[in-house]
C-alpha cells in the first residue's frame, strides 16, 4: 500500500509491550495464526491451526508455541499482514450512537438554524422528561422519546433501532474475507456517496464470551442504503469491504472490557487531491452496552466458530470535498486511517470492489491448506 509504515511500532498499541496480541500472517506455508507477547512474535500454528480455535480455549495461557524472534525484526510488510480472524462470522451492530441519530433528525427538521434545533431539542425534553442524550434504548424514556417524535413527523427506521428494544445486527462479510491491515479496501465501482467507518470491533468465541477486541472499517454505500434498508447487503458486504486489524488485542491485567467502553477511535483520510478529513468517535458515547449488543447477536443464534462483533460508530463525515454542498465521499487513492491507543492502527488504501484483489482464498481451501500442513491432526490439535 502506498505509503504504508512496515514498522510495528508504528501501528500496534502505544503499551505493546505489555499486551496480548492475536494475528494472522502470510508465510510460505499458508495462513498462521501468531502471538505477540512480551516482545516477541510466536508461531502458534501447530499449537491452534485457526485463530478461532485458540479463541475457542483461550483461558489466559498462551499455548506453546515456535519463537519466531522479536516483534521489532519480525516482517510485517508487503501484504503479510491478515485480518486477524479467519472461521469467526463477522458481525455488526449498526446505529448503536442513538444521539447522533436523534440529532441527524433534529439538524434535519432544523435546516441548519441552530437556535430552532435547540428549540426542538427542548421540546422534546420537556415532553420526555429527560435529556435525550441520557435515554436508554427500550426504556420508558426511549418509549416517550419515540411517541414524541412520531407526533412531530420526526420518526425514521433509523430511529427504530437507535433507540428501540432491538439493536439493529447484521452480518458484515463472509467467513475468510475481510481484508486485514496495509490491504487495499473496495467500494462499489458504481457507488458515488459512500464512506468508511471508523470502529471498534469486539472478537467472542464460540460460547459467545467476549475475549478481546480489534479495529475495524466497516465501509458503507451511503447511496445504496439511503436508497432502501433492503439494500443493506449490497451497501454492507462486497469484495474487500471490510477491514480488520492490525492484531486481536486479549484481554486480560493490562486490557479489559472497560477500555473498550471509554475507547476514543480516531479516523484520518488522505487524498491523492491533497483532500484531508479528520474525526473521532468516543465508545463513551454509545447507547448499548458491548456485551449488550453481544447479547442480542448470540440470543436466537449460535456461532461455534466464535464471531466478530463491531460496535458501531459516531462518526459520518459531511467536509465537502469537491464542491460546497456535496459533502465526502471516497476517492480510488484515499489512505484511511483507523487508530485507537490500546488498539493500534488499521490502515488501508482505497480502491473499487472490482480492482481489488478478488477474494479466492475460502474454508475449504483454507482446510486443504491446514491438512497439507499437518495440522488437522488430533496430535496438532491439542
Amino acid at each position: 500500500m502506498r505509503g504504508a509504515d512496515a514498522t510495528p511500532a508504528a501501528w500496534l498499541p502505544d503499551d505493546w509491550r505489555d499486551a496480548t496480541l492475536v494475528g494472522r500472517v502470510r508465510t510460505l506455508d499458508g495462513p498462521t495464526p501468531v502471538m505477540l507477547r512480551n516482545g516477541r512474535v510466536y508461531d502458534l500454528s501447530k499449537a491452534a491451526p485457526t485463530v478461532s480455535q485458540l479463541l475457542n480455549g483461550w483461558s489466559g495461557e498462551a499455548p506453546s508455541g515456535r519463537e519466531i524472534g522479536a516483534v521489532e525484526d519480525f516482517e510485517f510488510g508487503s501484504g503479510r499482514l491478515l485480518a486477524p480472524v479467519d472461521l469467526q462470522c463477522v458481525k455488526a451492530a449498526g446505529v448503536t450512537f442513538a444521539v447522533s441519530a436523534v440529532e441527524r433528525v433534529i439538524e434535519e427538521r432544523a435546516r441548519g438554524d441552530a437556535a430552532k434545533a435547540e428549540a426542538i431539542r427542548g421540546d422534546l425534553r420537556d415532553r420526555v422528561g429527560a435529556d435525550i442524550r441520557d435515554v436508554q434504548p427500550g426504556s420508558e424514556e426511549a418509549a416517550r422519546l419515540k411517541a414524541a417524535l412520531i407526533a412531530d413527523g420526526l420518526w425514521s427506521q433509523y430511529l427504530e433501532v437507535a433507540i428501540g428494544p432491538d439493536a439493529e445486527i447484521f452480518t458484515k462479510a463472509p467467513v475468510l474475507s475481510a481484508v486485514g491491515h496495509g490491504a487495499l479496501i473496495g467500494v462499489r465501482s458504481d457507488s458515488a456517496w459512500n464512506n468508511p467507518e471508523p470502529e471498534v470491533v469486539l472478537v467472542c468465541d464460540g460460547a459467545g464470551r467476549a475475549v478481546g477486541a480489534t479495529l475495524g472499517n466497516d465501509v458503507n454505500l451511503r447511496d445504496f442504503e439511503g436508497r432502501s434498508a433492503l439494500l443493506l447487503g449490497k451497501a454492507k458486504d462486497n469484495n474487500a469491504s471490510c477491514a480488520l486489524g492490525p492484531f486481536i488485542r486479549l484481554f486480560d491485567d493490562s486490557f479489559s472490557l472497560d477500555d473498550v467502553r471509554t475507547a476514543e477511535v480516531e479516523l484520518t483520510i488522505e487524498g491523492r487531491d491533497n483532500y484531508r478529513l479528520e474525526g473521532r468517535s468516543r465508545m463513551g458515547e454509545i447507547s448499548r452496552d458491548p456485551l449488550e449488543l453481544v447479547r442480542q447477536a448470540i440470543s436466537e443464534h449460535q456461532y461455534p466458530d466464535g464471531f466478530a462483533l463491531f460496535l458501531g460508530t459516531l462518526f459520518a463525515p459531511t467536509q465537502d470535498r469537491d464542491a460546497p454542498g456535496l459533502g465526502f465521499t471516497h476517492k480510488v487513492g484515499d489512505r484511511v486511517r483507523v487508530a485507537s491507543p490500546r488498539l493500534g492502527v488499521l490502515e488501508n488504501e482505497v480502491t473499487t470492489s472490482k480492482a481489488a484483489p478478488p477474494w479466492t482464498f475460502g474454508i475449504a481451501d483454507l482446510m486443504r491448506n491446514l491438512a497439507g500442513r499437518g495440522l488437522l491432526s488430533a496430535e496438532a490439535a491439542r
